[in-house]
């Protein structure tokens, strides 16, 4: 069976890609923070007949990826890097004359840093994958500009560009950004707490990274509706 690595796994969306990957036979690597959540999680998953293995860690800390990549290797490598987990820098944002410096350095630590970090390490297994693949979760801030999203912008907009160029240098690999929308998430929550508005469950754009994982398309960067609007 394939394997993926996912971080940031225990909710949201890196939960229901889990889910959906585990329905389709993946065993999985799953990474976040919080171990209560993470272990709840992984049990729900396990109930799939997968191969789950779960580590709660910082995916800033090298020891902890280093771990994840070792856990793959012993369910039989590495096929899809999925790197989910996020930072914004503040909570709730804040405009760039107020953005604590710290906070800026957090965001781009776990949102780039961490992520090329993570596909450093499981770039011997990917490359031996005869689909090895790369997800790099993106966000509409990294193209336009939004008042208040400046740091988290910015460094998806520098994840974006890294995964560009891993593409052009990783040619037996497929290197996906994805900006999956607007979604009710506890980051997006936290981001924005006054925004009440309604906004679509993330597992609702599941189909649109499953898609990509199908067809294989060419390395780049992805709107998850529009990947949607070709599932329907």
């Amino acid at each position: 069976m394939p394997v993926a690595i996912i971080t940031g796994a225990s909710k949201g969306l890196g939960r229901a890609l889990a889910e959906a990957l585990a329905t389709r036979g993946w065993d999985l690597v799953l990474d976040a923070r919080g171990e209560r959540t993470l272990k709840e999680t992984a049990a729900a998953l396990a109930t799939y007949g997968t191969r789950v293995e779960a580590l709660a860690g910082d995916v800033t800390d090298a020891g902890h990826r280093a771990g994840l990549v070792a856990a793959a290797w012993k369910l039989g490598g590495v096929d899809l890097v999925v790197s989910n987990a996020s930072a914004l820098g503040a909570e709730p944002l804040v405009r760039l004359d107020r953005l604590s410096l710290d906070g800026l350095r957090r965001a781009l630590e776990v949102n780039v840093v961490a992520a090329l970090g993570l596909v450093q390490e499981a770039m011997p297994l990917l490359r031996t994958s005869r689909q090895g693949a790369v997800i790099t979760v993106s966000s509409d801030a990294a193209a336009e500009a939004y008042e208040t999203w400046g740091g988290y912008g910015a460094s998806k907009a520098a994840l974006d560009h890294l995964a560009a160029v891993l593409a052009a240098e990783e040619h037996r690999l497929r290197v996906w950004a994805v900006d999956p929308g607007d979604m009710a998430t506890e980051l997006y929550a936290a981001a924005v707490p006054e925004d009440e508005d309604p906004r679509p469950e993330p597992a609702s754009v599941v189909p649109a990274f499953l898609r990509l994982l199908d067809e294989r398309p060419a390395s780049g960067r992805y709107g998850a509706p529009a990947l949607l609007e070709g599932t329907r």
